[in-house]
């Protein structure tokens, strides 16, 4: 039996912006190790929250990534925009969560460092 992956819907409460609606959920070993790996891209709106994260490696992407490193409250502890393939990002000891989103997404919505996102079940 396969399990659907669950989609979220993340907003910055601090900017009352939206950074994804589709955003998966990786809770479990093998999505966080595989993570968006042979993936080709993203599209507007989705995204891939990895739990129990300190940092991300962008080894065997083929595309470029926003991401956002997140504590256990969903505060944000460091930013890293257009993270290319082979790139990683540094080890964050305080976060908990990285958020990974297509190239833009930070500075679309005015995501900074300090700000609380905040996400919640979205469209199935």
């Amino acid at each position: 039996m396969s399990r659907t992956p669950k989609l979220l819907s993340v907003r910055n409460i601090e900017r009352g912006s939206s950074l994804g609606d589709s955003v998966g959920l990786a809770d479990r070993w093998w999505p966080q190790l595989k993570g968006l790996i042979g993936r080709t891209g993203l599209e507007e709106g989705e995204g891939l929250l990895i739990t129990s994260s300190q940092g991300v490696h962008m080894w065997w992407m083929k595309f470029p990534l926003d991401v956002a490193m997140l504590d256990k409250d969903g505060k944000v502890v460091a930013l890293y925009r257009d993270l290319q393939p082979g790139k990683r990002t540094r080890m964050h000891w305080d976060a908990h969560y990285a958020l990974e989103l297509p190239v833009g997404v930070i500075e679309q919505s005015g995501t900074r460092e300090g700000d609380m996102l905040k996400w919640e079940a979205g469209e199935a």
